[in-house]
């Protein structure tokens, strides 16, 4: 009996032992978990910076960059006092900036839905809450693929390859024998909008391109002011202007809508509306009051990146001999072989001129035409040893990135020859020209091919002279006195 008795005080007292050891355990990891915890909590922190003067933050100081020869210097002083990603406030908003491509990366590509559409109170009046700019999700995901796949259709490439050749040969043909000069940013918006209004809307030239054509170039000047909606203001004219301008685009959707119900969709889609109407029947497509306002946000590009581009080109090759000779060097090449084959021009053939894809990207970077893109923090966000707390805006500048003496030597020289080197750099997270992610540019392709068959077609046809002008970066890159030009024909 006493022999039991000790083997159960003794198996009771290891029971206790066990116990309390897996307890002092226990205690020992949480404790290690919580300091693990804390650690990884110091090793995120939440972006330093400034938030500036009460209201309008730092915004006079990056309006006033704006103006000058460098504008990122607003970026790169603040870069230099907190890091590569910092705090500022501008433009209503108070933001995390990023100028760290393995950062803003990460923004673009938005795994999880972490980030969402945020821009200054002006771009979101305008364009509305439908804007393919602002939303988000399902909805956003479809509108991009079905208009992506529509831009990169082989039946579009054949067709849109033709209109921009006769758009671009009619242009330049009209210069000939003029002796006053033409400026360039002008003549390069007449191009662009009128072969986007007929990728979008199969409309041609006459009072309807014209009436689009002056309420979207009012409307459009809105787009970077400040967000007071009273009569006489800025945003006021604007917001009238879309109001007119939807009008007109609500009639052009309705007559269309009417003829396929009526004709049946037996042909392929022509344009942007076919596209997004046929969608619309589906209970999950496109909602069809979506259409006007996302056709009319659809025309930016057309009025001002791709002939801002073109524009800047320009301006980057005559200011730079050597670079303008290869070009013409090139582009003459495949014009002589195109002759003497008889053959009419591919997408594939100024996709094929190495020398001038590389100019385009040089053009892209050095410009900077869209700097940035704003996001909001849905949740808690770490990136590379950073919080970004939910709720706050975040800006990734790509202009940062692109003037950056650690992604390209000398970054402030125009290089062509540079891509040569560089070779996979276009496609990767130091070259963000058309965005990256969920919301790369779908129009990406197309943009390249006007901007190579408007170059080929200048330089083979007339030699350039310029007059000096200044480029300027707020609240849109533009030419200060639009890039005035004399031309001579080649012939003479």
């Amino acid at each position: 009996m006493e022999t039991w008795q000790t083997f159960a005080v003794a198996a009771i007292s290891l029971c206790v032992v066990c116990v309390c050891r897996a307890w002092m355990m226990k205690i020992k990891r949480d404790e290690k978990k919580s300091e693990e915890e804390e650690e990884e909590e110091e090793r995120f922190v939440i972006p330093r910076g400034s938030r500036g003067w009460p209201f309008i933050g730092e915004t006079l100081e990056f309006i006033a960059s704006g103006y000058t020869s460098t504008p990122v210097s607003f970026m790169e002083y603040r870069k230099s006092l907190y890091g590569d990603v910092f705090r500022t406030h501008i433009l209503g908003k108070a933001i995390v900036v990023s100028t760290d491509p393995d950062v803003s990366k990460v923004i673009l590509q938005n795994h999880g839905n972490a980030f969402m559409p945020c821009y200054p109170k002006s771009i979101t009046e305008l364009l509305g809450k439908s804007s393919i700019l602002q939303i988000n999700g399902a909805l956003h995901k479809r509108l991009h693929t079905l208009i992506g796949v529509f831009l990169k259709s082989a039946q579009l490439k054949d067709r849109i390859t033709r209109d921009i050749e006769r758009i671009v040969v009619l242009t330049l043909s009209s210069w000939m024998g003029k002796t006053c000069q033409l400026y360039v940013q002008d003549e390069t918006k007449k191009i662009t909008f009128e072969i986007l209004v007929r990728v979008l809307m199969s409309i041609g030239p006459g009072d309807e391109m014209e009436c689009i054509k002056r309420e979207f170039e009012e409307f459009i000047k809105g787009l970077i002011c400040l967000p007071v909606n009273l009569p006489g203001t800025r945003l006021y004219k604007s917001l009238k202007a879309k109001k007119r301008l939807l009008k007109v685009v609500d009639k052009i959707v309705e007559a269309r809508k009417t003829a396929m119900e009526t004709n049946g969709e037996k042909v392929p889609p022509n344009d942007a509306i076919d596209v997004l109407l046929r969608d619309s029947g589906d209970s999950h497509g496109i909602p069809l009051d979506f259409i006007s306002g996302n056709i009319i946000e659809m025309m930016i590009p057309g009025e001002e990146t791709v002939p801002t581009a073109m524009t800047l080109a320009v301006k980057f090759l005559v200011d730079n001999p050597v670079a303008l000779a290869h070009m013409v060097e090139e582009n003459m090449e495949l014009k002589k072989r195109k002759k003497d084959s008889c053959e009419d021009y591919s997408w594939a053939d100024y996709m094929s001129l190495l020398f001038t894809q590389n100019v385009i990207n040089e053009t892209l970077r050095l410009s900077n035409i869209i700097n940035a893109v704003w996001r909001k923090a849905l949740k808690e966000v770490k990136i590379k040893g950073y919080l970004i707390p939910k709720g706050w805006c975040v800006l990734a500048s790509f202009s940062s990135v692109h003037m950056d003496e650690t992604n390209y030597e000398n970054p402030y020289e125009f290089d062509p020859w540079r891509w040569k080197k560089m070779g996979s750099a276009a496609n990767s997270s130091i070259f963000t020209p058309f965005g990256g992610g969920q919301r790369l540019c779908p129009g990406l392709e197309l943009s390249r091919l006007e901007i190579s068959i408007f170059l080929h077609h200048l330089v083979t046809t007339y030699r350039l002279s310029a007059e000096r002008d200044e480029i300027i970066y707020f609240p849109t890159v533009k030419m200060k006195r639009k890039l005035p030009i004399t031309v001579t024909p080649l012939e003479q």
